[in-house]
């Protein structure tokens, strides 16, 4: 019935808000903004009419969580980076009707969910910021995810993603973008080398983790990185723990994918994290549901199934 028309992985850095104001960082990140504005593009060309985005800033102990209020508005401050994001107005159009329905068919398939479309809670800025981009004329509604996933397998996230593009195929009468909202390597600069760090990687290693990874993307090679999915995230301090990540390969088809990713912002540093945009095309799914996390494996970063 529905359809998943665009896929893509994308940076929320705080300081594309600071690239808007007045002062010495005024329009330092003018293209991840355009990068947004981009995506914001193709999707209305599209047809998109929701946007579900997976926001490695929502922090979540217990289960996968969907916030799909009927709307979202009011004025955001970041409690990590005051300093950064304060005072930004936002107002969101959200759908209540495909949050519920993404949950319903998550948990259809063992993955516990739960949709909260009755609540006061506005999303992190892990969605807000690519929205404020994205969303300026409120064209699309949105869904925010829980991707900042404490106690969880990667391959639930996985399953979680490959879950949701079944809710949409199958049972919504639409079309759905999804983006994970998120940085490749995440490691800050150590506080006092911030302002040295604004635009570089923290370190050599990460930077070239991050790279090469951004290379087998753009050849394809989804089944070695899906392999090493659970130690790059380890090793190269991946945002959320780069649930977002498997979330949407998930939505991709996981290591049986094919495509190769477009990159539109190219790869950046900022404060020391590794950040991109980049889009991925959408093939039709034809392997089974990825299979469950075994329930006696303790570390979440080592049960990553690697075929469909």
């Amino acid at each position: 019935m529905g359809k998943v028309a665009l896929v893509g992985k994308i940076t929320h850095v705080p300081s594309m808000y600071l690239s808007e104001l007045d002062g010495p960082r005024k329009g330092t990140r003018q293209d991840a903004i355009d990068g947004h504005k981009e995506i914001a593009r193709r999707c209305k060309a599209l047809g998109v009419d929701t946007i579900v985005v997976f926001d490695t800033h929502w922090l979540v102990n217990a289960n996968y969580h969907i916030n799909c209020a009927p709307s979202w508005q009011g004025t955001y401050t970041s409690n990590e980076l005051p300093h950064f994001i304060s005072n930004m107005p936002f107002a969101i159009p959200g759908n209540p009707e495909l949050g519920q329905l993404l949950a319903k068919v998550c948990n259809e398939h063992q993955v516990e969910t739960l949709a909260h479309h009755a609540t006061t809670l506005d999303p992190e800025y892990g969605t807000l910021v690519p929205m404020r981009y994205m969303n300026e004329d409120q064209h699309f509604k949105a869904v925010s995810v829980s991707a900042l996933c404490t106690v969880h397998y990667l391959n639930d996230s996985a399953r979680l993603g490959w879950a949701m593009r079944k809710a949409v195929e199958e049972h919504y009468d639409g079309t759905v973008a999804f983006l994970a909202s998120g940085s490749l390597s995440h490691r800050f600069a150590q506080n006092g080398l911030a302002p040295e760090y604004a635009f570089k990687i923290w370190s050599p290693f990460l930077e070239q983790l991050d790279r090469r990874v951004v290379e087998m993307w753009q050849q394809g090679q989804w089944k070695d990185f899906c392999e090493m999915l659970p130690e790059y995230a380890s090793k190269g301090h991946g945002e959320g723990f780069m649930h977002d990540t498997a979330m949407m390969l998930g939505v991709l088809g996981w290591s049986e994918y094919q495509g190769r990713a477009e990159v539109i912002t190219p790869y950046f540093g900022a404060s020391g994290t590794g950040q991109i945009t980049a889009v991925f095309p959408v093939d039709p799914v034809t392997g089974k549901a990825i299979p469950a996390a075994q329930a006696s494996r303790a570390d979440g970063y080592t049960s990553v199934a690697t075929r469909l």
